[in-house]
């Protein structure tokens, strides 16, 4: 008996050094991804040059670096949607000298810099912290279905406004173009089903052996498959369902979603808005069905995080970028766990 309570004794150890408890479960996988929001980068309409972007990274580094102490292999993730319409409208400016940057250019370009972005700011922590880590980005292509419904109704507003007569010329070179709410007119884009993570084992090969992985960014450059080659199209993937789509794919049990609030409310911004701090999925469900969560805003984060727990994750959390640790440890944050 005492060799039998020895040997359960070595195993909790074990499981104490290698897993991680939520509640009554135990998981042996280390990884997480950590969804981080347009806040994190740039924070209002009046901070939106390349210096401001970096004064926001390193507001938010911080808090990740936090989990990394924790022990966790971190893979980023990150929105890139100003980014790309900075792109776009410099390159319509520069049209009458310049090529044109195509869609799938525009996000392979700011996942390049957003990562140097991130880099950095990461290097400079670890250093601080004396920490023998270093992080790297992955240029990451997200496959989709040539076949998505998405692309016979583009919806997704990109790029700068336009005259009509712009409008007329960009419709004739191929362009889908909508009038927006009297404001004039926009192009809109697809936004298809991410379906696979093509550079998902770089990913996990580098988690492994132990960089903290910037991938995804801006969900990923859509491309499509065909006669053995990608191609890359014109859409945009949201950004969180990517992300959820990256856990399955590496194998990430725990998803964070940072936004700009620090947890999920009801009602949110009415006199009788109720924050919620734990959920199972079918409430998630429940309360998106009855039209607590703006479609656009905090509506794509819970869509993502029930499709990542119904494909296997135990853990989703959406919370604000300085609560990253504390939502772990159970003391902020809204929780979804499956039923």
């Amino acid at each position: 008996m005492v060799g039998g309570e020895a040997f359960i004794t070595l195993q909790t150890l074990n499981l104490a050094l290698f897993g991680y408890l939520y509640e009554d479960g135990w998981s042996m996988s280390k990884r997480i991804v950590v969804a981080i929001g347009g806040n994190s980068l740039i924070k209002d309409k009046a901070h939106k040059t390349v210096p401001d972007q970096y004064a926001a990274t390193e507001e938010t580094v911080p808090h990740i670096v936090d989990l990394v102490e924790q022990g966790w292999d971190v893979a980023i993730t990150h929105g890139n949607g100003p980014q790309v319409g900075f792109i776009l409208r410099r390159s319509e400016l520069a049209r009458h000298e310049l090529h044109e940057v195509p869609l799938d250019f525009c996000g392979a370009d700011t996942q390049g810099a957003i990562g140097y972005m991130l880099q950095q700011t990461l290097f400079a922590e670890f250093q601080r912290r004396k920490m023998q880590k270093q992080a790297v980005t992955v240029v990451t292509q997200v496959l989709v279905d040539r076949d998505d419904p998405a692309f016979a109704k583009p919806n997704k507003p990109i790029g700068s406004f336009m005259d009509q007569e712009t409008a007329d010329t960009r419709t004739a070179e191929g362009w889908h173009v909508v009038e927006d709410a009297g404001r004039g007119w926009r192009r809109v884009v697809p936004s298809p089903i991410p379906r696979k993570v093509i550079e998902a084992r770089a990913v996990i090969n580098l988690l492994e052996d132990g960089f903290v992985v910037i991938t995804v960014g801006g969900g990923g450059i859509p491309v499509i498959e065909e006669n053995g080659k990608l191609t890359g199209v014109a859409a945009v993937i949201d950004k969180d369902r990517a992300s959820a789509l990256l856990c399955k794919a590496i194998d990430a049990k725990r998803f964070i979603v940072s936004t700009s609030v620090d947890r999920v409310y009801l009602n949110f911004g009415k006199p009788d808005q109720t924050p919620i701090d734990k959920m199972t999925v079918s409430e998630a469900k429940r309360y998106l069905k009855e039209g607590h969560f703006a479609p656009g805003s905090m509506a794509p984060k819970i869509e993502s995080v029930i499709t990542f727990i119904e494909e296997g994750g135990e853990l989703a959390i959406i919370t604000s970028p300085e609560n990253l640790a504390r939502a772990l440890k159970g003391e902020a944050g809204t929780h979804i766990t499956p039923d």
